[in-house]
């Protein structure tokens, strides 16, 4: 199954530069349809209204984590199938290993390039 690069994107960071870098990645990748959220809970309103293809958030933020976001995601029916990419500063195991047991479909550590996040894109869906 090739990747859909029409379907709509959700970024998720509480820092607006990192959102501009993976914004400005994946429109090198060829999406388009890029929405960004400032944390957990902007972003699960975001995921209420609209269906993503993919979401890439980023782990460290305030108030809702994004690993709190993942755990709200899988548990809500209508998202639970929404692929997720953690995106974190820290390759701490047990961040992993949590990430993995919630249901995280990759995860990468910063800094990446346009190389390292169409890699693991391609292989949320099995590219």
């Amino acid at each position: 199954m090739a990747v859909d690069l029409s379907m709509p994107v959700l970024v998720v960071d509480d820092y607006k530069t990192m959102i501009r870098i993976i914004r400005n990645l994946l429109k090198q990748l060829g999406f388009s349809d890029v929405d960004d959220a400032a944390d957990g809970t902007e972003a699960l309103g975001k995921m209420r209204e609209k269906k993503y293809g993919l979401v890439i958030s980023d782990w460290n933020m305030e108030p809702m984590t994004g690993y709190e976001l993942l755990k709200e995601v899988r548990s809500d029916e209508g998202l639970a199938r929404t692929p997720f990419i953690m995106v974190t500063a820290e390759s701490k195991t047990e961040n992993v290993i949590a990430a993995k047991k919630a249901g995280v479909n990759n995860y990468i550590v910063k800094p990446f390039n346009a190389a390292t996040l169409k890699s693991k894109i391609d292989a949320v869906f099995g590219e």
